[in-house]
């Protein structure tokens, strides 16, 4: 079994040009992704939970680093493992955790799940089972702000597993066509399931896979939040100006397997211990202290806000109502078309 190396991949965080409330904001949500999936997976384990639930342990600053990089009203579409896309685009704790005990006070009032996290106040139009389904939604996003002139820019999550999806490829193709503003983000975490990348793609350099559709791209290091960042602004400013789609891989590692409590049997221990070695929080409390930006009390401070909120989104949730087996009546529309036709 190949044995990737992260070596092949890592460079040193750079904190030039980034103030202190960036930095903090950028460790921040990194923290609270973590700690919202490790306290769901002890959650699961230890209370009555619907559903099932896909972990991005490891992979924060893909997610971190390209939202903090948007504004308020852009838009972002995530995948099955989407939680950490939420926590970066601000969506409540209190109303995902809500969600994922299936109340009536939940982000989508107890109807969508893990999978199907969304908060359109936000610009989070959804989390997707399906895979590669948030690919054209989000060239729709980018169509509308484009029509509207809002200079709102939309980004796609989705894992390279999706790549090779048909909806990939018919989106580059339009939204490179019509110029939209519009990022495609690759969260290369190396596997789809179970299935390592050179197995299943004949070009595993996904960043060079929008060169059909003269769509640029670019590779970076994916579990450094600061290259991330600065990539992401890269794309994203020159989407503001009109000049078009931009596809970002971020080479990344998901720490865990792929849906809950699945042991990854299929990749190699050494392989695993030596991406631990990179995790992303961790390079960058140390990067960040060492450099002088950032205090060790600075980051403690940040991690224990974070066990509070965390604590206050499970008491939240908790004391929420369950839902009902009617309660799906109330979100399912119909057209009255004999009414419309004059028929009785």
């Amino acid at each position: 079994m190949t044995i990737r190396k992260p070596e092949d991949v890592v460079t040193p965080l750079d904190f030039s040009g980034m103030d202190q409330e960036l930095l903090k904001t950028l460790f921040l949500r990194m923290v609270r992704a973590r700690e919202f999936e490790e306290q769901l997976y002890y959650l699961f384990l230890t209370t009555k939970m619907p559903g099932t639930m896909h972990q991005a342990t490891g992979q924060e600053a893909v997610a971190v680093g390209v939202a903090s990089a948007l504004n308020k009203d852009d838009y972002v579409t995530s995948n099955h493992r989407g939680h950490g896309h939420c926590i970066a685009k601000d969506v409540s704790l209190d109303l995902m955790m809500a969600e994922m005990f299936a109340k009536r006070n939940g982000a989508c009032k107890g109807m969508g799940g893990s999978m199907h996290l969304c908060d359109f106040s936000k610009g989070m139009l959804g989390a997707f089972g399906i895979v590669g389904a948030g690919i054209p939604i989000a060239t729709g996003a980018a169509l509308s702000a484009q029509v509207r002139g809002t200079k709102q820019v939309a980004v796609s999550f989705f894992g390279d597993g999706a790549i090779n999806e048909g909806v990939f490829h018919e989106s580059l193709n339009m939204a490179s066509l019509w110029k939209l503003p519009v990022i495609y983000v690759i969260e290369n975490n190396q596997y789809a399931l179970s299935m390592p990348n050179e197995l299943v793609s004949a070009v595993t350099d996904y960043s060079s896979r929008g060169c059909s559709y003269n769509v640029p791209g670019e590779r970076v290091d994916g579990n450094n939040v600061t290259a991330v960042y600065r990539a992401a602004s890269r794309a994203v400013d020159r989407a503001r100006k009109g000049e078009g789609p931009f596809l970002l891989e971020c080479v990344t590692y998901r720490m865990r397997g792929h849906a809950r409590f699945e042991p990854a049997e299929y990749r190699n221990k050494e392989e695993v211990e030596l991406w631990s070695q990179y995790d992303p929080i961790k390079r960058f409390k140390e990067a960040a202290v060492e450099a002088g930006v950032l205090t060790e009390a600075d980051l403690t401070a940040i991690e224990a806000q974070v066990d509070d909120e965390i604590e206050a989104a499970i008491a939240f949730a908790q004391a929420g109502e369950d839902v009902g087996p009617e309660d799906y009546k109330q979100f399912i529309y119909e057209l009255d078309t004999t009414a419309k036709a004059g028929l009785k």
